[in-house]
C-alpha cells in the first residue's frame, strides 16, 4: 500500500510535469480544454458531447449509443470504417462510450499527430451521413451487444431491473443500451434527428491532454471546430427525481448460477464544490466498506463470517442526474441472499452507530487519494476526469481540489453521511433468484461489435 508520505510524493511528481488547467470557449459556444503533461510525447483528444441516454424519450432508448456506433460509418469525404483505419495508420488508437449523462469520442496518439485527430472529429461534428442500409446492418450489432452485455449477464439483468424500479421519475431509469423493443423498431431518422438536436459545437467540449501546448491546442480548435455555426439546443426539462417514500425490492428469476444481491440507496450528487461536504464523505464510507482486504465487508462478510465470497460499494458523486450509494453481494456456497443482506444492513448499522476511528479513516482516506493520485497519472484519465466533470456542469478547479476536500473529511461526517443517506426508506433492493440453466444454443457472430457503453 503506499504510504501518505510516498502518496504525496507521487501526487507532487505527477504535478510537477502538468501544467494547469487550461479552459476556454470558442466563439461557437465550444469548450476547449487542456491539461499539459510533459512527461512523454504523446496527447490523448477527447470529444465530449452534453447527451446521453437521460435525454433520449420514451420510445427511443438506446438512439444515444446508436449514433455513438454510426459516427464511425462515414462522412461525404471519409468513407464507412476509414476513420479508424486513418488513426491506426497514423500509430493511435480510437474508440468511444456512451454513458447516461455524455457520449464522448476520443484518440491516443503521439504529439504531433493531434492535427489529424481534430480534423476527422470536426468533420463528423458537421457531416456525418446516416445510410438507411448501414443503419439498419449496425443495428444488428447492437442489439447482439444488448444480449451479449445484458440479456445474458444475469447480474446485468438484475442492475437494469432494480434501477427501473429505484428512479420513478428520473430517465435513469432507462438503460444507457436500450430496451430491445425499442431497438428493434428503430429508424435511421431518429438517429439522424438525434445527430442534428445534439451533436453541435455549443453542445461539446474538446478535451486534449499531454505533451502539448495550450496556446497551438486552442489555434488548432478554433481552425477545425471554431467554422462549425452554432445551432440553439432544445430546452430540457429538469426531471427531478422525486423523494422515495418507502423501500422497494425486486426479484428477477432468470438462469443462473448463484444468486446475487444489489442494494441501491439514492444519495447525493457533487453540486456546490466548495460548499458540499456529502459527497466527499459518501466516498470516504465507500471506502470504509470495501476496496480492500481490510474493508469492513470484505473482512467481516468474506473472511470472517465467509457468507460472502464477493462484495462491494460504490458510490460516483459527478453526474448530472441523482446520484446513488450501492452494495452488491455473491453469497457463498450454502448462503441466501436473504442472509447476505441482512449481514450487510449489520455492518452498516454499526457505522451509523458507532462510527469509524481515526486510525480507520486514515487508512481509508490514503487508499482513496491513492487512487485519485494512480489515475492522474494516467494521460486518458486525467482527460476522462476533466471531461466528467465539466459535462456534469462543474469546473475543473473542482478536481483539482478532490483531494484536499477528502483529506478534509471527517469521522463524524462519514458517520453522519451513513445516518442521513443509508436509510431504508431511500433504499431499493434486487435479488438474483437464480432459475436452472438451459443448454445454450450459440448464435451466429455479429461482426462490429467494438464500441464500448
Amino acid at each position: 500500500m503506499l504510504g501518505m508520505r510516498g502518496m504525496l510524493l507521487a501526487l507532487l511528481m505527477v504535478g510537477s510535469a502538468q501544467a494547469a488547467v487550461t479552459d476556454v470557449t470558442l466563439d461557437n459556444g465550444m469548450r476547449v480544454i487542456v491539461q499539459e503533461d510533459h512527461r512523454a510525447p504523446v496527447m490523448v483528444s477527447q470529444v465530449w458531447y452534453r447527451a446521453g441516454s437521460m435525454d433520449e424519450f420514451n420510445g427511443t432508448t438506446g438512439v444515444a449509443h446508436v449514433l455513438e456506433h454510426m459516427m464511425f460509418r462515414g462522412t461525404n469525404t471519409v468513407p464507412p470504417g476509414e476513420f479508424s483505419k486513418r488513426i491506426a495508420a497514423a500509430g493511435g488508437r480510437e474508440n468511444a462510450f456512451t454513458n447516461r449523462d455524455h457520449t464522448a469520442y476520443f484518440q491516443q496518439m503521439q504529439k504531433d499527430r493531434l492535427e489529424l485527430a481534430m480534423q476527422l472529429e470536426s468533420d463528423r461534428m458537421a457531416n456525418l451521413v446516416i445510410r438507411d442500409d448501414l443503419f439498419a446492418k449496425e443495428m444488428q450489432v447492437v442489439m447482439e451487444e444488448r444480449r451479449l452485455r445484458t440479456d445474458d449477464q444475469p447480474q446485468s439483468v438484475v442492475y437494469e431491473r432494480l434501477m427501473a424500479t429505484a428512479y420513478q421519475e428520473s430517465p435513469y431509469r432507462r438503460p444507457v443500451i436500450g430496451w430491445m423493443d425499442d431497438l428493434q423498431h428503430m429508424t435511421a431518422q431518429e438517429a439522424r434527428d438525434w445527430y442534428a438536436r445534439w451533436y453541435v459545437p455549443n453542445n461539446a467540449t474538446l478535451v486534449v491532454a499531454g505533451d502539448v501546448k495550450s496556446d497551438d491546442v486552442i489555434a488548432m480548435a478554433k481552425r477545425y471546430f471554431g467554422v462549425i455555426p452554432a445551432r440553439v439546443l432544445p430546452v430540457r426539462k429538469p426531471q427531478d427525481e422525486p423523494a422515495q417514500i418507502g423501500e422497494k425490492r425486486v426479484v428477477v428469476k432468470v438462469p443462473a448460477k448463484v444468486p446475487y444481491l444489489l442494494m441501491a440507496w439514492h444519495a447525493p450528487i457533487l453540486k456546490d464544490w466548495e460548499k458540499d461536504t456529502a459527497p466527499y464523505a459518501l466516498q470516504i464510507l465507500a471506502g470504509v466498506l470495501s476496496g480492500n482486504d481490510s474493508a469492513r465487508l470484505q473482512k467481516s462478510l468474506v473472511k470472517t463470517q465467509q457468507i460472502a465470497v464477493s462484495t462491494s460499494a460504490g458510490y460516483d458523486a459527478v453526474s448530472r442526474g441523482p446520484g446513488m450509494f450501492m452494495i452488491d453481494a455473491t453469497p457463498a456456497p450454502g448462503k441466501t441472499a436473504d442472509e447476505l443482506e441482512k449481514a450487510i444492513r449489520g455492518q452498516v448499522e454499526r457505522i451509523q452507530r458507532d462510527g469509524v476511528s481515526e486510525a480507520e479513516l486514515a487508512r481509508v482516506k490514503a487508499q482513496v487519494i491513492a487512487a485519485d493520485v494512480y489515475q492522474r497519472d494516467s494521460l486518458f484519465y486525467q482527460a476522462m476526469q476533466l471531461g466528467e466533470y465539466v459535462t456534469a456542469g462543474l469546473p475543473p478547479e473542482a478536481l483539482a481540489h478532490r483531494v484536499d476536500k477528502l483529506r478534509a473529511v471527517s469521522a463524524g461526517e462519514v458517520q453522519a453521511a451513513a445516518k442521513q443517506w443509508l436509510q431504508d426508506d431511500q433504499l431499493s433492493v434486487g435479488i438474483l433468484d437464480p432459475q436452472a440453466l438451459q443448454p445454450q444454443t450459440r448464435r451466429p457472430a455479429v461482426p462490429g461489435v467494438r464500441h464500448d457503453n
